[in-house]
């Protein structure tokens, strides 16, 4: 019987299933809550990449770091989807480096609440807390903050870059075209990388010597000086020396033009930019008229003597002889060692063309000539300083033969470079190509003032005006670099040391600093020694204190555009410690760099390297691959 009992299988189905609907329902359950939880899952790390993605632009955009995360946290929550927002969390950690990039992280925290494995493990143990079923699930995103460069090309072109570079048989001037064009090469390639990124990496040349070009285009912009009203714009002119009918005086704050012989003109104003328009000269004369009989000997009321005399007049055509080629002067202290953006508001921060005035017709009694002697006087006598000022020279033509200006000529003498480039997008062929083309048209003409070549290349990455082409300052994730090359020291000069005379009694050649024997009403002391310190003798008119003078400039501007975020890159090209004054140089070029962010000084590995270059002409593209290198740990692309 007992085997009978034993293989009676009819009740066994029911038998074997109930055995089996425990495991069967744990399966069911533990599938249900494992596809939910991955939907759940994937939700998440959905919702943080979003929120990554959307928060690193916020950070570019500039926006605080309270700001940040509060963004951070609700663009992660109203993407969760599925997920409950009570069970998920986000924590938020900034990048370090605002200005130059860095990493945005962000943790998310999951705490997937299963729907049936509570139960399955109720059922299987009594007693068991639901809540220890959750299942806690945690995700990290790095966001590499692609940061944008915006790099200013500061490059001498001064008279002493036509020399052969040491260790080199080729002219400075051109082994600096080779490496700088290899520098944009290196860096655009590399910027062509971030497709999604718009103006990766811009490029702007500012070639300067004695002073630098903005562009004669810019003659109409907002933040040239075009009513004459720069406390410097009038400096070397003395308008009382144009009276009667044909004056120009004071009005309103500018000088305009008043009496009769004006015509249509009057009330115009009278500023530097007219004053080129002024400067005309004699192209050709043509007699036209004819004869008539008239009596040259009348006696008691009757002509004894008759005979033709000429009724005609002699007719002249006119051209121009010179227009303004770019230059500009510096701004007056101390604006001309600040970005402050030009306002006709603060007439002092806007820019003045330059205009060098035509200096004495005489010679002295070495026979020296004028520098700046490019004009008829018009005025005699021997105060050389008056023939200068007197202003009516300028309204009248120069005589039939005067050849017009050429370049760096005239009025303006000391403009001798080309125009500034602005930021180029040189990721783009085109803007390559026209930085590559303005590096080549580079030549060496001229002094060397490295002070407004820096103050120049900080206007050109800043992102306000003069030049508008970099981001706004205050945009993170950005990083904006100066790189200046000079291949001598700063020099402004006497009249006496170039072989001219200086009867005027100017000090100096005229340059962007104007003449250093003028001084603004109020001040005490000439433009260029204006803000320096006790070293600059402020009574020496010598080309070395000059010199002086023009590195506390620089280092004056180097500190205010470093304190303003701007990355100072600075290289000697064939400066040796042995001359005084390049060893001077050497000095002003180390102090204005940066410290490297990511090279130690290799004799002090404790403190950063700082960036700066001494060069010769054999290795000046090797340094120049250093600097590359150096602009490719700025940018990062991941």
């Amino acid at each position: 019987m007992f085997r009978r009992f034993w293989q009676d299988r009819r009740g066994n189905y029911m038998l074997l299933t109930a055995a089996a609907i425990v495991p069967i329902m744990g399966a069911l359950a533990i599938g249900i809550d494992y596809a939910e939880m991955t939907r759940q899952r994937q939700a998440t790390l959905n919702a943080l990449d979003a929120a990554g993605i959307a928060t690193a632009r916020r950070v570019i955009e500039g926006a605080s770091e309270a700001e940040l995360v509060t963004y951070a946290n609700d663009f992660f929550l109203a993407n969760l989807g599925p997920v409950d927002p009570e069970n998920a969390t986000l924590q938020v950690v900034l990048p370090q480096n605002n200005t130059g990039g860095g990493t945005l992280e962000l943790t998310a925290e999951l705490n997937y609440k299963p729907y049936f494995l509570p139960a399955f493990r109720a059922l299987m143990k009594p007693g068991f807390d639901a809540g220890s079923a959750n299942v806690d699930f945690t995700a990290r995103s790095e966001v590499r903050l692609k940061n944008t460069l915006e790099v200013a090309l500061v490059l001498d072109n001064s008279g002493s870059m036509d020399y052969r570079g040491s260790g080199s048989g080729n002219k400075r001037i051109d082994l600096l075209k080779d490496a700088a064009k290899q520098l944009v090469d290196t860096i655009a390639a590399q910027g062509a990388q971030m497709k999604q990124v718009p103006k990766p990496v811009q490029f702007g040349l500012v070639p300067f010597a004695a002073s630098v070009n903005v562009g004669a285009d810019k003659a109409t912009e907002s933040w040239m000086d075009t009513k004459g009203v720069s406390p410097i714009h009038h400096e070397n002119f003395d308008w009382t020396t144009m009276t009667g009918q044909k004056r120009v005086q004071l009005s309103g704050g500018m000088y305009v033009k008043k009496g009769d012989d004006w015509g249509d003109e009057e009330n115009e104003i009278v500023s530097r930019f007219t004053l080129f328009d002024e400067l005309t000269r004699v192209t050709g004369q043509e007699w036209s008229g004819g004869q008539e009989k008239v009596c040259k000997l009348w006696w008691r009321g009757s002509c004894y003597w008759w005979d033709w005399e000429d009724t005609g007049e002699w007719t002249y055509t006119y051209g121009s002889y010179a227009s303004w080629q770019g230059c500009v002067e510096a701004r007056p202290h101390p604006y001309d060692k600040t970005d402050t953006p030009p306002s006709a508001a603060t007439p002092a921060t806007l820019f003045v063309p330059m205009f060098a005035p035509d200096e004495t017709d005489l010679k002295d009694g070495s026979g020296r000539r004028a520098n700046g002697d490019w004009w008829p006087d018009m005025l005699g006598g021997s105060h050389n300083d008056k023939r200068q000022a007197y202003m009516p020279k300028y309204f009248a033509p120069a005589p039939d033969g005067t050849a017009p200006a050429g370049a760096g000529q005239g009025p303006n003498a000391s403009c001798t470079t080309e125009p500034i480039t602005p930021l180029k997008d040189v990721s783009k062929t085109a803007g390559l190509n026209e930085i590559k083309g303005a590096i080549d048209a580079m030549a060496p003409n001229g002094a060397t003032n490295v002070p407004q070549g820096i103050a120049w290349g900080w206007r050109v990455v800043s992102g306000g005006e003069p030049f508008t082409e970099g981001r706004p300052d205050s945009e993170k994730g950005n990083d904006k670099v100066v790189i200046v090359l000079t291949d001598g020291a700063n020099t402004y000069y006497t009249p006496g040391s170039l072989g001219y005379n200086d009867l005027a009694g100017n000090k100096s050649t005229y340059s962007s600093y104007g003449y250093t024997g003028r001084v603004q009403p109020g001040e005490t002391a000439t433009r260029l020694f204006m803000g320096t310190g006790s070293d600059v003798g402020k009574s020496d008119f010598s080309n070395g204190n000059y010199s002086d003078a023009l590195n506390e400039q620089m280092t004056a501007l180097c500190t205010n555009a470093k304190d303003s975020g701007v990355i100072m890159m600075t290289v000697s090209l064939d400066l040796s410690t042995s001359d005084n004054a390049e060893k001077k140089q050497i000095a002003a070029l180390k102090e204005c760099a940066s410290y490297s962010r990511f090279r130690k000084d290799p004799d002090d590995p404790s403190k950063p390297a700082k960036l700066y270059w001494n060069a010769t002409g054999s290795d000046l593209a090797d340094k120049f691959k250093e600097i590359a290198d150096e602009l490719s740990n700025l940018r990062i692309v991941s």
